[in-house]
């Protein structure tokens, strides 16, 4: 079992007291946004965590003013160099199966915005607590792209097929309360109340044996990926690339970010 202090990473912030871990996302002047190198470090995160035996519940929250943003819109203007047109679509995705399959009981703290794949981000973690003042919003359509990350299927076995054909197609902001009655979150608190929210949680978690906890967690997982496994929903590198050669969509996303420079 690895006892060491965790690696110091760029752009995540990671801590543990021996028996709950924390991942901060920690760019908060960008409101937490999930670039190439993010995405990567919460892939090597979630290794570190799944070599701890000790660790039972793992905390997975943002910095400042936001859980996410979602994704950095500027690595399709900046793209890393020689990378292909479907990495960053495919490393989404094994971010998200990763964070998913950690063996300890996650738990997304969240507040502020939580954006497109902010809100993926969110879905891989078992349990969910949200401030009150919380907007989620998944505006990938508007911008002219499918949501990815195997998104899509994670979004319909939480929230059934009707409402994420409606939030993803309409991209219409919502609430935590509207998160709550949908069964996203398990708990909205008042703002002041998260940390205390979260922290009640993991101590009801801790108490329990941490093969009774990981044997559920594997247990839950299982039924879910027979409901629809995170790569149900196809090839989403795919239609990303398509979307981003088809007029109509780049027309759609310029008409979008031109009327956010108008705000």
């Amino acid at each position: 079992m690895e006892r060491s202090s965790p690696p110091q990473w760029s752009t995540i912030k990671v801590t543990d007291d021996g028996t709950v871990g924390r991942i901060t996302l920690d760019r908060p002047d960008k409101l937490n946004p999930l670039g190439p190198g993010t995405l990567q470090e919460l892939i090597e995160a979630a290794a570190w965590f799944d070599r701890r035996d000790d660790i039972k519940a793992v905390v997975i929250g943002g910095a400042g003013r936001a859980f996410s943003a979602g994704f950095d819109m500027g690595t399709f203007a900046n793209p890393p160099e020689n990378s292909a047109p479907r990495d960053i679509p495919d490393l989404g995705r094994h971010m998200a199966d990763a964070v998913g399959a950690m063996a300890p009981v996650t738990i997304a703290r969240i507040h502020g915005h939580c954006v497109g794949g902010g809100v993926v981000l969110a879905a891989a973690c078992d349990l969910r607590v949200a401030a009150e003042d919380t907007r989620f919003s998944i505006p990938e359509v508007a911008l002219g792209i499918p949501l990815a990350w195997g998104g899509i299927p994670r979004l319909v076995r939480e929230i059934g097929p009707a409402m994420t054909r409606e939030l993803v197609m309409t991209c219409r902001a919502f609430s935590a309360g509207e998160a709550k009655d949908l069964g996203f979150v398990n708990r909205v608190v008042a703002s002041e109340e998260l940390d205390r929210a979260v922290d009640d949680l993991t101590s009801s978690l801790i108490d329990k044996s941490a093969f009774t906890l990981r044997a559920t967690k594997r247990q839950v997982i299982d039924v879910l990926d027979q409901m629809a496994g995170p790569g149900a929903g196809g090839d989403d590198s795919a239609a990303i690339i398509g979307a981003m050669r088809d007029p109509e969509s780049m027309e759609v996303a310029r008409r979008y970010l031109e009327g956010l420079d108008d705000r």
